[in-house]
């Protein structure tokens, strides 16, 4: 049986964690006084009291956590946590309905990029620094960060590390404590972050943007500080630098430490996922680019060659930022590009989609059902990067996918029912559910998710969360066997 007020109480402490981090955006408003200052005040006020409260009220049921209790935590931590970073942004910005704030700091938080707000350029910077101070947070994890935090006050997060991991293989631990591995992702991931931020100041942006698309490309996420996103700046050298470190963000946090430790590129030549998502890219770019310069969209290929790197590496890995609007683009290129969100990152990397590790199994599998029709009494191992896949992983793989087709289906029926048109319907499933950002049609890269009615908008909140906790998290919650002794 789940214990309900051990979970609380954790949560109780998670929620005062997260609500410390409004320290540092509250900290900028009142450096530069730009109007924001009593927004982060109140919000903070609010979760302390009421994180705080929860913990007290339930310290008499702290215990360790069972599998089962993980998942409870998983759920609601990233239920909840949106409720904490829409304050800021419902407070300050008066017009702005609950429903669509809940929406952002979802979208911050899953690191999907969908937005509802515009005039970013005029926004509080230290607005724009909470927008993606949430894709970081998010981007890896919060609750990676807490089991790294929360074994301080005696509380175990080994099954709460278990229900957040993505991928098929999360089973396998990089270090011997777990706290050790959760430290040893989030120091990856601020060391990139830090040389990000640097690359883009000597890109040629300020020091506050160059921070701010930091912080929004190492975690996949797509929010900018300007409404052109990254065509604001027209520069080939910040579009090359979101490239390069979009490709980092979609790799493995666990293939990245292993390099770390070992002082070695080889455990990247020994990724299978990251072989496959270098493969993709690298014939998705030149294939979109020999594309558009055939149609004219751009009179030669170097032209094309830039703007077809920047947007399908950031569309395909899930980030979402964009120095053109696509959707303007012959309707193949779009089309190609929104396909390749669905796989195009890796398991333990901070993009969304199934993965590539699934992707590469669905095909294995594939092939080895082919050979299995000529050969019916053969024994043919699945393999992948030299290590034989067992059948129950396959078999959770099959089952993932199709829960996966069952809810793209589902949701885009909603979408439909509701009145939207079929392509904007069927990007705003995709780019919502593989916590991409941007579709196409009324929610394409040149506009916003603020045209939606709020039965869609909770749809695509419902879909961002569902991709960001990978379906199963989400789902088995609410199967009455999770609530039975």
């Amino acid at each position: 049986m789940v214990r309900v007020g051990a979970v609380l109480h954790l949560l109780g402490a998670i929620l005062v964690i997260f609500g410390l981090t409004l320290l540092v955006p509250l900290a900028l408003s009142w450096a530069l006084d730009d109007g924001a200052l009593s927004a982060f005040d109140e919000a903070l006020m609010l979760t302390l009291t009421g994180g705080g409260g929860l913990w007290l009220a339930t310290r008499r049921r702290r215990r360790e956590l069972t599998p089962r209790d993980g998942f409870l935590m998983v759920f609601l931590v990233w239920t909840c946590l949106p409720l904490i970073a829409a304050l800021p942004i419902y407070i300050h910005i008066e017009a702005l309905s609950f429903t669509d704030a809940y929406f952002e700091a979802a979208s911050g938080l899953t690191a999907t990029g969908a937005t509802v707000l515009s005039g970013l350029d005029r926004l509080p910077p230290s607005i724009n620094l909470w927008r993606v101070q949430l894709h970081w947070l998010g981007g890896l994890g919060i609750i990676v960060l807490a089991v790294a935090v929360l074994p301080v006050l005696g509380i175990g997060g080994r099954q709460i590390f278990s229900a957040e991991v993505p991928g098929p293989f999360k089973e396998k631990r990089l270090t011997a404590r777990l706290a050790e591995t959760a430290k040893g992702f989030w120091m990856i991931y601020s060391g990139f972050t830090v040389l990000c931020a640097i690359a883009y100041r000597l890109a040629g942006m300020g020091w506050f943007d160059a921070a701010v698309h930091a912080m929004s490309t190492l975690s996949l996420g797509g929010f900018s500080s300007h409404d052109e996103s990254l065509g604001y700046f027209r520069s080939n050298a910040v579009d090359a630098v979101a490239v390069v470190f979009a490709f980092a963000g979609a790799l493995s946090f666990a293939t990245h430490f292993t390099a770390w430790r070992s002082r070695s590129l080889r455990a990247y030549g020994r990724d299978p996922e990251a072989k496959g998502i270098a493969l993709v890219l690298g014939l998705s770019v030149l294939g979109i680019a020999l594309f558009l310069w055939r149609e004219g969209v751009y009179a030669d290929f170097a032209t094309a060659l830039r703007y077809a790197a920047l947007n399908v590496v950031s569309v395909a890995t899930t980030l979402g930022l964009a120095s053109t609007d696509y959707s303007l683009w012959p309707p193949f290129a779009p089309l190609w590009m929104l396909f390749l969100c669905t796989f195009t990152t890796c398991s333990a990397s901070t993009g969304g989609g199934i993965k590539m590790m699934r992707a590469l199994v669905m095909v294995k599998q594939m092939m080895r059902e082919t050979r299995l029709l000529l050969h019916p009494r053969a024994r043919i191992p699945l393999r992948l990067g030299g290590e034989v896949v067992p059948n129950h992983v396959v078999f959770a793989v099959l089952a993932y996918m199709t829960l996966y087709g069952t809810s793209v289906v589902v949701l885009l029926f909603l979408m439909t029912f509701s009145g939207l048109d079929l392509l904007t319907a069927v990007s705003a499933t995709l780019a919502t559910l593989n916590n991409t950002g941007p579709g196409l049609g009324a929610v394409g890269p040149s506009t916003t998710y603020a045209g939606l009615t709020d039965f869609q908008t909770w749809l695509c909140t419902f879909a961002m969360l569902l991709g960001r906790l990978e379906l199963f998290t989400v789902f088995v919650v609410f199967t009455p066997g999770f609530w039975r002794q």
